[in-house]
């Protein structure tokens, strides 16, 4: 976990890079330095902190500040995050705090106790629990036998609208109501988030008052109210009016009110983007490339093979972002958004809209192209449990439905949400859903038991375009009459044996991602040079990820056929006999690569393996996992100008001996930026100040061998974060120093330095 967000590492992926963040937040420096005090000060016993306040003041703003600042990520032990929300379930809140303070990426079996595992993992340490968005306090009963007490200055901070509940759960700590911004701490915000760091004109200053006052000082209303006016023309009158529109809403309704006009000003693509997201649970963090693949799939942007979907896809999410009724929800330490999420009541607003309209909606894809491209309007309604119910009563017959008006259910389109459980109803046959529906373009049933016969009612829904599904057995062939698929995602716990012959038939593929035991592809034969090849070309294929892939029957122009692939990753299982990249030059658009290595064979066929690891050269973001550090890989990596991340995990230097010594005093890394060790068994490291001459963060997992970070590295101008986790005491001394040599140096204290416990 790193300081800032809510990921250690820089994004192996494209994805959105905002600017949406706290730092932006005004008004909450007291507050939190308050609440930094009740954490680290105090009685030594366990005690909770109640933060409560009416919705839009920002609780979860001030808990999510506190918990990720530096002072506070050193001081405790164990740290867990959990929303809990009006209607929650103990063991998922259990399971998901056990797996935080654990580290944990193993499944939890159903018969565990994960209880007991909990208070068991907590014992003896000082820990920080947040509960975000408590209701009642039967909630916290249900938890706080996981919690130990014991003198170890342990905390739980609780976020709650309700005052009673903050008072029920009173320990130690007073309850801390949080209060509205003052008129001034208002205007300061919705400066910041108009103008993006300028100054806001005279012209418009007496207006932008006025908009500040009636602001009332909620934050929520400021944010959602700056994300109107800051698209509208900068005119004193127009911004008048929504002054105007503000001053007659009393203090409960002006929240609701906003989001209903931020709506109504939403261009007409980004509405069913928005819907769609209310439909996830409350406080879920929805992971941002899932969202992008399933508002592509929906059709909610331009479905045009000569266009980039995805970057269409990233540009909707930022406008949304950027009018702040999304929120940020997780950050990598790059900036790269990873998980968004709703405000509790913007995505009580989209469901009293989809409830008000039926579930029913008009479909405006995105097109960035309007004057090449027509787009038409799709009615489309979300298949819910009144739908299913009423479809099971009427045997499956549309127009025999109370709902839906006749006239319309020919040209009606259905929209299966992966969190409506539309499979797992239990009024419905998931198959006889899937024959009836037959429009639906995106499936999800990862979490779904399917029976034998899926497969064949899959081939009905030839409009979809997203297909997840986790089964024991699988073949292409089941899938190879989905020619609109663009996504696939797959889990087994068998062997796979899959026919490439298949995979090039499905030309609009653009995401694959296969998670097995082992994957062996069949029928790759030499059809001669790359030129002459009359295999078709995936050329719409953007990522692809699997997992224990046997590559020792590969012909290396198997990848030749992804000509555009921007993101790769491979868990591959033995060393096979030719270059992976034979002609680097043909994935010029592969910014991402991540390289999983389980090899069993004896290192003299591994050092062949390294000398072939000669890299597509725009590659951006690097992991390589299980692999041995020579010469000519580190060289290797070096050639790649434009690396901006590097991943080395589990590494073990080739013909290691007693002691070995990382040496790339030499060798210069020109672009990187982030560079995470992990579990590298390095005894000493040798740099020079142009070895990472740009180098920003440094982190530096299981880190026991080696006992010192190189010097030079206070000498690097652009570091600023050093993350220790789980090192010995000599290398936090080392990262110390340095710490102290660039203030002593510079006056500046822009170098942090965090340990992580485990």
């Amino acid at each position: 976990m790193d300081v800032v967000e809510t990921s250690g590492e820089p994004s192996t992926k494209p994805s959105i890079t905002s600017i949406y963040d706290d730092d932006e937040v005004v008004g909450f420096e007291k507050h939190a330095e308050i609440m930094m005090k009740k954490l680290t000060q105090g009685t030594k016993e366990r005690d909770v902190i109640s933060i409560y306040g009416m919705p839009g003041l920002g609780k979860t703003t001030l808990a999510r500040k506190v918990y990720y600042n530096p002072s506070i990520v050193s001081h405790f032990d164990v740290k867990a995050w959990c929303a809990v929300s009006q209607a929650y379930n103990r063991r998922t809140l259990l399971v998901e705090i056990f797996k935080q303070a654990t580290n944990a990426d193993s499944e939890i079996k159903e018969d565990d106790d994960v209880a007991d595992m909990l208070r068991k993992s907590l014992i003896s340490r000082r820990y920080l629990i947040v509960l975000d968005d408590i209701w009642d306090v039967e909630a916290w009963k249900d938890l706080v036998t996981c919690f130990p007490q014991g003198k170890y200055g342990s905390r739980v901070i609780v976020t709650t609208r309700i005052e009673q509940v903050a008072k029920d759960l009173h320990h130690h700590s007073d309850p801390y109501p949080l209060s509205f911004l003052t008129f001034g701490e208002t205007w300061e915000l919705l400066e910041k988030k108009v103008f993006r760091g300028e100054s806001c004109s005279p012209d418009l200053l007496e207006a932008g008052l006025q908009v500040a006052l009636h602001c009332k000082g909620l934050p929520l209303v400021v944010v959602l109210i700056a994300g109107i006016i800051a698209k509208r023309e900068r005119k004193a009158s127009l911004w008048l009016e929504v002054a105007n529109d503000l001053s007659s809403l009393a203090l409960g309704e002006q929240s609701m009110k906003v989001i209903q006009s931020s709506y109504d000003h939403l261009e007409d693509h980004l509405k069913p983007c928005l819907l769609y997201m209310g439909l996830f649970p409350e406080d879920h963090k929805i992971p941002v490339d899932h969202l992008l693949k399933l508002w592509m799939a929906e059709e909610f942007v331009l479905n045009a093979e000569t266009e980039n979907m995805e970057e269409a896809s990233r540009n909707c999410l930022s406008d949304l972002l950027n009018r702040s009724l999304v929120m940020v929800s997780g950050m990598r330490i790059d900036h790269v958004v990873e998980y968004c999420s709703l405000n509790d009541v913007v995505r009580e607003f989209c469901l009293r809209k989809l409830t008000e309209d039926q579930y029913i909606q008009v479909a405006v894809p995105y097109n960035p192209y309007q004057h090449l491209h027509s787009t038409e309007s799709r009615l489309c309604i979300y298949i819910h449990d009144d739908l299913i119910k009423q479809l099971d009563h009427s045997d499956y017959q549309l127009d025999k439905i109370p709902m839906l008006d006749f006239k319309e259910t020919k040209s009606l389109e259905f929209i299966a949400h992966p969190k409506l459980n539309t499979w797992n109803n239990l009024y419905s046959n998931p198959l006889h859903l899937a024959v009836k529906f037959r429009s639906i373009r995106a499936v999800y049933l990862m979490d779904v038991e399917l029976p034998d016969t899926w497969a064949k009612a899959m081939q009905s829904l030839t409009k979809l375009r997203y297909l997840a599904v986790s089964v024991e057995h699988f073949e292409l062939k089941w899938i190879s009459r989905l020619h609109n698929l663009q996504t696939l995602q797959l889990r087994s716990n068998k062997k796979l044996h899959l026919r490439a012959a298949i995979l090039w038939e499905m030309t609009k593929l653009r995401h694959v991602n296969i998670d097995c035991f082992s994957l062996v592809w069949e029928d790759i034969n030499d059809e001669g040079s790359f030129e002459e090849c009359s295999t078709p070309m995936l050329e719409n294929m953007k990522t692809f990820h699997t997992y224990h892939i046997l590559l020792d029957n590969k012909n290396p122009r198997f990848w030749w056929r992804f000509s555009n692939l921007e993101d790769l990753s491979l868990h591959v299982k033995c060393v096979p006999k030719f270059p992976l990249f034979s002609i680097p030059k043909v994935h010029t658009n592969l910014h991402s690569l991540s390289l999983v290595l389980s090899f069993t064979e004896f290192w003299d066929s591994v050092d062949r393996w390294e000398r072939y690891c000669v890299f597509p050269p725009n590659l951006r973001h690097l992991r390589l996992a299980g692999c041995f550090l020579t010469e000519q890989m580190i060289l290797n990596i070096a050639r790649l100008e434009n690396l901006e991340s590097l991943k080395l995990e589990l590494g073990i230097p080739l013909g290691r001996s007693e002691s070995y010594c990382w040496d790339v005093t030499n060798v210069e890394f020109p672009a990187l930026k982030y560079l995470t060790l992990l579990g590298m068994q390095i005894d000493e490291w040798k740099a020079s100040e142009e070895s990472f001459p740009v180098l920003e963060v440094l982190s530096i997992k299981a880190g026991f061998d080696f006992l010192e970070i190189p010097p030079s590295f206070q000498d690097i101008p652009a570091l600023r974060l050093i993350e220790l986790f789980d090192c010995n005491d000599y290398l936090v001394d080392s990262a110390l120093k340095l710490k102290k040599e660039i203030e002593e140096n510079t006056g500046s204290d822009s170098l942090q330095v965090v340990k992580l416990k485990d």
